[in-house]
């Protein structure tokens, strides 16, 4: 089990000393996020924009570059393509086509059927999918309310598990999670589709669960040691559960590093999020989450729950007591 030991039993890592720095980060990431987000905007996939998704198989491998200009030439707008799963298999991806009801869009569809047709015999129409302006629209607002009640009701747990410090920290390091997801997606312009919307909400569980174990222990260790430093506290608790954080993280991105090499194209987004949600999460953790309680101050309480006061704190944040 030695060999096996990613962490020391009893580190005494000086988180502490870091929080400034890493606030600062933090804080350049999101307003990059920010920034990016209003620059290059999201590349919504097919689920939020609308328009046609056909999936078809080659008899030999698949010409891209001629399939593209086939198409681009038949004037139905930006169509996409790309390699899905095997070098016969091919996602297209047909924009919203301007006018009413559903036989414009199937016109566009039989357009490019014909021209598939003609340039590769023997092609082969696995699925055709449709998605209207009005689901797109419903689905994008159905997910951002999907997102924010998730984060309202996680914030809400916190703060009725532990204290309102707590909750707030908590919600803070959820918030830099998602922006921070979507920042990356809006610098990639991977497609936005439903499933990483449900990335997103697995993220948002995992980060919590993650923070709520420190939290857990910086209750413990309130009541433990009374009258120690605050900063010295938060960085024993984060040493006491660092073994348990690292080994979480490393166990989660081993799964999802295999489901990413071999799950093909189709989820290459989703798990694409939750391996950043993973860093992200374990990340915001031990320096977003558990150090802005330094600034918020929650109270200190002894085994029965009543409040206790407190000694003039004058230790060096960054010590770690042995």
């Amino acid at each position: 089990m030695r060999l096996l030991r990613l962490v020391p039993e009893t580190p005494h890592i000086p988180f502490m000393r870091w929080h400034k720095p890493a606030l600062a980060l933090s804080l350049a990431s999101l307003l990059g996020s920010i920034v990016l987000l209003f620059v290059l905007g999201i590349n919504f996939g097919i689920d939020f924009k609308g328009g046609t998704l056909i999936e078809v198989r080659t008899a030999q491998t698949a010409d891209l570059p001629t399939m593209r200009d086939n198409l681009n030439s038949l004037g139905l707008g930006d169509v996409s393509l790309q390699e899905f799963g095997a070098e016969d298999d091919v996602l297209i991806q047909v924009p919203l086509q301007a006018g009413e009801g559903e036989e414009v869009q199937q016109a566009a569809v039989q357009q490019v059927q014909d021209a598939l047709d003609a340039a590769f015999p023997g092609i082969e129409y696995r699925r055709v999918e449709f998605v209207g302006p009005q689901v797109s629209g419903e689905l994008i607002e159905k997910g951002v309310i999907a997102v924010v009640v998730a984060v309202i009701f996680m914030m809400a747990y916190v703060w009725l598990r532990f204290e309102w410090q707590f909750g707030v920290g908590a919600v803070l390091a959820l918030v830099h999670d998602v922006v921070a997801t979507i920042g990356l997606f809006s610098l990639t312009q991977i497609d936005f589709d439903l499933p990483v919307v449900a990335a997103l909400l697995t993220i948002v569980g995992y980060s919590m669960n993650d923070t709520v174990v420190v939290y857990d222990r910086i209750r413990e260790n309130l009541r433990k040691y009374k009258q120690e430093n605050v900063a010295t506290m938060i960085a024993r608790s984060l040493n006491e559960t660092l073994s348990r954080t690292v080994n979480t993280a490393l166990t989660t991105l081993l799964a999802l590093g295999a489901l990413y090499i071999f799950g093909g194209e189709v989820i290459a987004p989703f798990v694409l999020a939750m391996i950043w949600g993973v860093l992200i999460g374990t990340y915001s953790s031990v320096f977003i989450g558990a150090p802005f309680l330094l600034y918020l101050r929650p109270v200190r309480r002894n085994d029965s729950g009543e409040a206790v006061t407190q000694n003039e704190e004058t230790s060096d944040p960054g010590t770690v007591r042995r």
